[in-house]
């Protein structure tokens, strides 16, 4: 299977935020779109807990997957029919790229455990160590984390690239159009702000440039508009 370049790219909305974040910066789907920049016709919003149907994998051509602030655990009824498109995804070689809550999704529709990091919580800008040379990445590098659960055991078929002082799973590579992290490449100074707790008083630094998560998120949308075109447009 094969997806055009043409195609938008499916942000996948995991549930919404509580009401004083989005208050100050809004729902999951519109920081991905200001990351990447997206024009309004790159991209479609799905929202599986409102009802929404999961995309045709011939509609899209690739697909992100949100944080949330639900838990993968729960086994809410959307989250069981957006991990069951995964498992489809897969099969088909939909590209897909899941963040925070969509890594843990996309481990456990694989076959992987997800659960309450028992080294608690990771929260603020912190620094990974990658694993294989292969990623056009430093070796160690910030990112923005935030996140009660973890994958405790990546699927058979995943490799794990970075790991943190807490968190083993950082990045997992399921194939070359699959991946998923445990940070939030998507997340600005002003996210993490808004993402703390409402008595935090914790200061919040600037991100170091270059933002070497934001490339992985930005090199993963240039994959996506990069697929060959579908054999029956071709012709």
């Amino acid at each position: 299977m094969t997806h055009s370049a043409v195609l938008p790219l499916a942000l996948i909305q995991l549930e919404v935020p509580p009401p004083h974040v989005a208050e100050k910066i809004g729902e999951q789907a519109q920081w991905f779109i200001d990351a990447l920049a997206l024009q309004p016709e790159d991209y479609i919003i799905v929202r599986p807990h409102l009802g929404e149907a999961l995309p045709d994998f011939n509609a899209v051509s690739g697909a992100i997957l949100s944080g949330s602030w639900a838990m993968v655990t729960d086994h809410l009824e959307w989250s069981e029919r957006t991990a069951a498109w995964i498992r489809a995804g897969t099969e088909e070689a939909l590209p897909l790229f899941g963040v925070c809550y969509g890594h843990q999704l996309i481990a456990w529709a694989l076959g992987g455990e997800v659960g309450d990091n028992p080294r608690g919580w990771e929260r603020g800008l912190i620094d990974i160590e990658l694993h294989d040379a292969s990623l056009p990445l430093p070796a160690r590098f910030p990112v923005w984390l935030s996140h009660r659960q973890s994958v405790l055991r990546p699927p058979q078929r995943a490799q794990v690239l970075a790991h943190s002082a807490l968190e083993g799973c950082q990045i997992l590579r399921y194939s070359p159009q699959m991946l998923s992290v445990q940070f939030h490449p998507e997340f600005s100074a002003e996210i993490m702000r808004a993402c703390l707790p409402e008595t935090s008083t914790a200061a919040v630094p600037q991100m170091p440039q270059p933002d070497w998560a934001r490339q992985l998120l930005t090199d993963f949308w240039q994959q996506c508009q990069q697929q060959t075109l579908p054999a029956a447009a071709a012709r």
